[in-house]
């Protein structure tokens, strides 16, 4: 190239250095892995995190790592105990019940995508598997009014029943509403709130009014 034959390195500049890279010492903590850890503490830790999404949706005003540390395993043992407590609700006798369990878990996964989607469209900062994540465990108030309907049921099916009944699942829909729109409320534009909080209002309404009419064979 022009110019590189006048550029000369003066022999009174010494070249020194070593090509090594320091190493430092490292504690086993650092060096510590997930992969290297017992089943039972990787178990037990994950149920903990499950354990204190559960606190944070009975409290949603201090839930902000139900946000940030989202997982499905939750909504996933909600769903599948609030369908099998359907099981077999004003089923035909001759029937077993085994397709409202389908029902029940395909409804619900199914409104969770959906609004999830909708949530996404309307321009919503929060992620797909956060939403699913906060959707999922806001039921938890709906499964625990299904349990105490259950309950409630074997005294009996009359017009007291029916009032108590009543006001568990409302109580709880309100709960399961009030607890959803709190973490998903603040993610869409405020011109567009309404329209993600409309269909999360339909969703727990659908699961409510399925837990309020349920019957036993």
């Amino acid at each position: 190239f022009p110019g590189l034959a006048d550029v000369s390195i003066s022999q009174d500049i010494p070249v020194e250095g070593e090509i090594t890279v320091p190493v430092g010492s490292h504690s086993p903590d650092e060096d510590y892995s997930t992969l290297d850890e017992p089943v039972k503490d990787t178990i037990m830790r994950d149920l903990k995190a499950v354990g204190k999404k559960f606190v944070h949706v009975m409290y949603p005003r201090k839930s902000s790592a139900l946000l940030r540390d989202w997982d499905l395993w939750g909504p996933l043992v909600l769903c599948v105990s609030l369908a099998l407590m359907l099981q077999g609700g004003s089923a035909d006798s001759k029937d077993d019940g085994g397709p409202q369990f389908a029902e029940v878990f395909v409804l619900i996964w199914f409104g969770a995508v959906v609004i999830t989607l909708n949530s996404k469209l309307l321009g919503g900062t929060i992620s797909f598997f956060q939403s699913l994540c906060v959707l999922g465990y806001c039921v938890m108030p709906l499964t625990v009014a299904m349990l105490v309907c259950r309950l409630v049921l074997l005294a009996g099916a009359g017009t007291v029943s029916f009032v108590i009944r009543l006001l568990v699942v409302g109580a709880m829909f309100g709960w399961s509403t009030l607890a959803s729109t709190a973490f998903l409320a603040d993610s869409q534009p405020p011109n567009r709130k309404a329209l993600v909080v409309y269909p999360i209002f339909l969703f727990y309404f659908v699961i409510s009014w399925m837990i309020l009419t349920f019957t036993p064979q």
